[in-house]
């Protein structure tokens, strides 16, 4: 990921890290839960010499909100991909997705699942943001539509107008 994510944003960092640790436990096979104390551990914080996110790292990342996403992309997966494999194109099934794109979508959707969630366009924006970081062409487009479309069955109530006497 580029350096252009300002990395005093403690929950935008939380969610590059969530999409880099999803990445890496697909990649790797390693679990959800080793992965993330593998990032609390080497690639969260501020240990002294460390770099930012051109060395992998997210400093300032907000760690309950990171391990929030992880733990709840991975124990939500066979949901959370059987919602994108719904809301895809039939011409593109997940596993034809870049595995970024992917891990980004899986994060989107995890974190559009939670009860009490930032605004969905919050989460959206945000999203799109780390993908542009990751990813150029149409990607961030369609998480964008994807997410969008996700977030109207996830949380109707914050696409619903105002109430018409």
């Amino acid at each position: 990921m580029s350096g252009s994510t300002n990395n005093r944003r403690p929950r935008t960092s939380a969610r590059v890290a969530a999409v880099q640790a999803l990445f890496q436990s697909e990649q790797t096979g390693v679990v959800a839960e080793t992965v993330i104390d593998e990032f609390i551990r080497h690639r969260l914080g501020q240990p002294e010499g460390a770099g930012g996110f051109e060395d992998g790292r997210a400093p300032d990342a907000d760690v309950a909100l990171f391990g929030l996403i992880v733990r709840t992309a991975a124990a939500q997966t066979e949901m959370i991909d059987t919602m994108l494999g719904e809301a895809l194109a039939a011409d593109w099934p997940l596993g034809r997705l870049d595995p970024v794109l992917r891990a980004a979508l899986r994060c989107g959707v995890a974190e559009l699942s939670l009860a009490k969630g930032p605004p969905v366009k919050v989460v959206i924006n945000e999203y799109i943001d780390v993908a542009r970081g990751f990813l150029e062409g149409d990607e961030p487009r369609m998480l964008n539509g994807v997410l969008e479309k996700l977030a109207r069955q996830l949380r109707p109530a914050e696409f619903a107008g105002p109430i018409q006497a």
